[in-house]
This record gives structure tokens, C-alpha cells and sequence, in this order.
């Protein structure tokens, strides 16, 4: 019973140790000008008062501490009125693709069992490549995938997916992607696609023996101790989710993700979207990231795999997109203007943004549920805006 006794206090406070946030520090002693940082609350706040998202939280990490940590506005307003807090939990929606699908890709080529330049086709049987007027192929890679430049759709009729396949079918969602159009060949042309990121997960799954949710619990979420972080959250963190959009039976999707694909078909667990999380949660991810891989003692990548995923490959050198990050096409906006070329987020559906500068060692977090209650809410100005104010505060 003693030896029990001391097991679990052992257990508990390795638990304790994990689950620990980024250090809260005053903006001025990681070189930022609070009053700069101001004029992000005025933006947020301006875009509250015009209906533009219901609220926001707003995390900003510099030299791997929380600089800035805040919440505006309100997490719900349909049914009924609750404010946000620091803690409220966001459907995370394509942010998903950086925070977990990607990564856990960059895992099992570190561990020898991936390589960018592997054909899809070598993992999913049947799976078509593009062909031209004359037949001749370009197979379809893990790179194309990652960079958004396979030649897949963008998206899929969900409505028509049912029909066929009955829902959720995750296998039927890989049939369908398996042997549907291909758009332009390989490289030469770049298209932003959940569907990329759907066959990944079924790559990342086939390889590990594990579904999408469990290899990213095990290999990063808990690792990092990102323990307001999980597909297809409990009742008890479902409770602390910001609520997405009303449905037509008129209740609102809380706890549930948004994305239909990943909703319908894939059962909340699913490569292009699905990841709830809290801004603080994501803080600790984005310290490892600008770190080497490593926050707290506890690693999920090389530095090399790090810098790797932040780095456009050369064979799509003029499109912008690396494996996992965007660093310049259309979808960028969300890095404003004044931070380094070398800075690289991603963007959600639902009102989400992550942005990492390596160059000046700072994160931008802004988290909206902009899709409450009604899907008419936008925050794509905003995220430049805040990134813009976060950015003229830096002064060393």
C-alpha cells in the first residue's frame, strides 16, 4: 500500500509537471511595448462592436514565455450570453493540419518510416496519380500532399458522400479520394485541399497502427502537456468549447467540430480539422516549435524536422506553402505585414490563426469562434490587424 502510495504521488506530480503553462510575464521583460500591444484590443474589440465574431482570445509568446494572455467579448450569444475566458476551449477547425496532422507526419519521418518523397500510392492501394491526354502519369507524394500542390479538390459533397457510403465511413471517404478527379498535375499549381490532408491521416494511421487521435495524444498533446487539447472532446471540456454555428434543428454545434467532412464522415477524427484546444494550449506548442521541438524537457521533434516543416521545399519554391505551415500564398494574410519573411502560421475555418516569426521569436494566437451563431462572422482583416499591433511591439 506505502509503495502504492508513493507510485502515485510520483505519478501525480510527473501529471503536475506536464500540464504546466508557459510562464506569465509582463510584456516589457521580453522586449515589447505594452502599449502597442493596446492597439490589439482595439482591433478586437472594434470587431466585436461591429458583429463581426462574438469574441477572442488573443495569446502572444515571446522567448518561450506567455507575454500576453487575454480574453473579449463574448463565447456564446445564442442561446444565451457567456462571456469568454482565458480557458474557453475553440474548435480549432484547418489549424488542425499544422497542430497535429502535420506533425505527427514529421514523426515518422524522423523515425525513418516516412519520407517526403514517397508515392501515396505506396500506402493507400488503388490510389489513382494524375494522368494526362495521353495517359502518361505523375504520381502523387507525401510533399504534394503536405504543400497543397497534389492536384486534389478542394473539398466534397458531403451530401453525396452519404449516399454512397453511408456515414461516418472513413473508408469510404479514402475511396472517394482515391479515385476522384485530379485537378492539375503535381507541382505545378497550387490548391488549397482538405482532401490532402485526409489522406495523410489515413497514411499517418496505416503506418502507426493508430488512429490520427490516439498518435497525437501519445506523440505531442501529451507529451507537451497540452491537456486542454483533443478530436472529439470529453462532456466536461466539451463544456468549456466556444460554440461554433446553429444548426437547422436550431442548436448550436458545441464540443462537436464544425467541418463536415470531418463531422459526417470521419467521425470528429479527421487529418484536415477536429483539434479542440485552448489558446494557452497552443502557446506551449508554438514555444516547442521555436524551440527546436523541445518545451519544458519534453520533445516531439528534431530541431532538423523543425526546421524542415517551417522551410518551403525548392521543387514548389515559387508557391509559398511548406509541409504543414503557409508562409506566402493568399492564405498568409493572417501574418500581417510587419513580421519577418520568415514567419509562418495557418489559419480555421471556424475564426482560428497561428502565427510563428523564428526570426524575432514570437507567436500571435488569436482564437474566434467567428462562425457563431449564424456563419456570417468574418475575422481575416482582424488577424492582420492584431498581428500588425503585436508586431510594432516589439522593440529588442
Amino acid at each position: 500500500m506505502k509503495r502504492f502510495s508513493i507510485f502515485l504521488m510520483v505519478f501525480c506530480a510527473v501529471l503536475a509537471l506536464r500540464a504546466q503553462p508557459l510562464e506569465q510575464v509582463a510584456p516589457a521583460s521580453v522586449g515589447l511595448d505594452a502599449a502597442k500591444l493596446a492597439y490589439a484590443d482595439q482591433a478586437i474589440n472594434r470587431a466585436i462592436s461591429r458583429h463581426d465574431i462574438p469574441g477572442a482570445v488573443l495569446a502572444v509568446v515571446r522567448h518561450g514565455k506567455m507575454a500576453y494572455l487575454k480574453a473579449y467579448g463574448h463565447k456564446s450569444v445564442y442561446p444565451k450570453k457567456e462571456t469568454m475566458t482565458v480557458e474557453t476551449v475553440f474548435d480549432m477547425a484547418s489549424c488542425s493540419k499544422s497542430m497535429s496532422t502535420a506533425v505527427a507526419a514529421m514523426i515518422l519521418i524522423e523515425r525513418g518510416q516516412l519520407r517526403l518523397m514517397d508515392r501515396v500510392d505506396a500506402y493507400i492501394p488503388g490510389f489513382e496519380n494524375w494522368k494526362d491526354d495521353k495517359g502518361n502519369q505523375t504520381s502523387i507524394r507525401i510533399v504534394d500532399l503536405m504543400t497543397h500542390t497534389s492536384g486534389l479538390p478542394p473539398y466534397a459533397d458531403v451530401n453525396m458522400l452519404k449516399a454512397k457510403y453511408g456515414a461516418p465511413n472513413r473508408d469510404g471517404m479514402i475511396d472517394y479520394i482515391a479515385h476522384c478527379r485530379r485537378d492539375f498535375e503535381p507541382t505545378t499549381d497550387f490548391q488549397y485541399s482538405c482532401l490532402n490532408y485526409i489522406t495523410l491521416q489515413r497514411i499517418i494511421e496505416t503506418i502507426s497502427g493508430q488512429n490520427l487521435r490516439d498518435f497525437a495524444k501519445e506523440n505531442i498533446f501529451d507529451v507537451l502537456g497540452m491537456s486542454h487539447t483533443d478530436y472529439n472532446p470529453s462532456p466536461a471540456l466539451a463544456r468549456q468549447c466556444a460554440p461554433t454555428e446553429k444548426q437547422p434543428d436550431g442548436k448550436v454545434l458545441q464540443g462537436i467540430v464544425h467541418d463536415p467532412l470531418a463531422r459526417i464522415m470521419n467521425g470528429g477524427i479527421s487529418g484536415n480539422a477536429g483539434v479542440f484546444s485552448t489558446a494557452a494550449d497552443v502557446a506551449i506548442l508554438c514555444a516547442a516549435l521555436q524551440n527546436g521541438g523541445e518545451w519544458n524537457g519534453h520533445r516531439i521533434l528534431s530541431p532538423l524536422a523543425v526546421k524542415c516543416m517551417r522551410t518551403v521545399p525548392r521543387r514548389v519554391a515559387n508557391i509559398g506553402r511548406t509541409p504543414g505551415w503557409d508562409v506566402f500564398t493568399d492564405y498568409a494574410t493572417n501574418k500581417g505585414d510587419l513580421l519577418s519573411d520568415a514567419a509562418y502560421g495557418h489559419t480555421g475555418f471556424t475564426g482560428t490563426s497561428i502565427v510563428i516569426d523564428p526570426e524575432n521569436d514570437i507567436s500571435v494566437i488569436l482564437l474566434t469562434n467567428a462562425v457563431h451563431p449564424d456563419g456570417k462572422g468574418s475575422c481575416i482583416a482582424l488577424r492582420s490587424y492584431v498581428a500588425n499591433s503585436v508586431a510594432a511591439a516589439i522593440l529588442q
